[in-house]
């Protein structure tokens, strides 16, 4: 199972973006949407859950939880905007992926038994980080994190 994982749009979904997330049986926004035509957009392509993030402020953010519990072909996994709130017994409680955004820095690691995977931003460039989506890939109860660095024209 491809899940696409995609964060910090910021309002802004760019095509490449769409292009890498196509295929995937399912996607997980962490955060930072900015409008609710991004979420619209994400839903055509695969079933879509999403988190709230600091900066989700309006009205139609208000029904987005802060965070999700998982359970995907028998993998769990936590999705939370912010790694700060990322609980410290994650790995104790069953869970082996925790998905956040927030810092807009693509990251894959395994810490503890954890596999913590953070999309980077897919919305608009933040100082010097690259602008990336992540795939997670669950195959017979394994989780692998794969990291996808958009090649993307300026926004305009």
């Amino acid at each position: 199972m491809k899940i696409g994982l995609i964060s910090d749009t910021h309002g802004l979904l760019r095509p490449e973006a769409l292009a890498a997330l196509a295929g995937c049986a399912r996607l997980i926004h962490a955060g930072d949407i900015g409008k609710p035509e991004i979420l619209a957009a994400l839903a055509e392509l695969a079933p879509l859950q999403a988190v709230r993030g600091n900066n989700d402020r309006e009205a139609w953010a208000a029904s987005l939880p802060h965070s999700l519990e998982l359970e995907l072909q028998g993998v769990r996994l936590f999705v939370v905007h912010d790694a700060a709130h990322l609980p410290a017994d994650l790995a104790a409680r069953g869970f082996r992926v925790a998905i956040c955004g927030h810092s807009h820095q693509p990251l894959i690691e395994e810490r503890d038994g954890l596999l913590r995977i953070n999309p980077g931003s897919a919305g608009p460039r933040r100082f010097r980080l690259p602008i990336a989506v992540a795939l997670l890939h669950i195959d017979q109860g394994q989780a692998r994190g794969e990291l996808v660095e958009l090649c993307t024209a300026p926004a305009g």
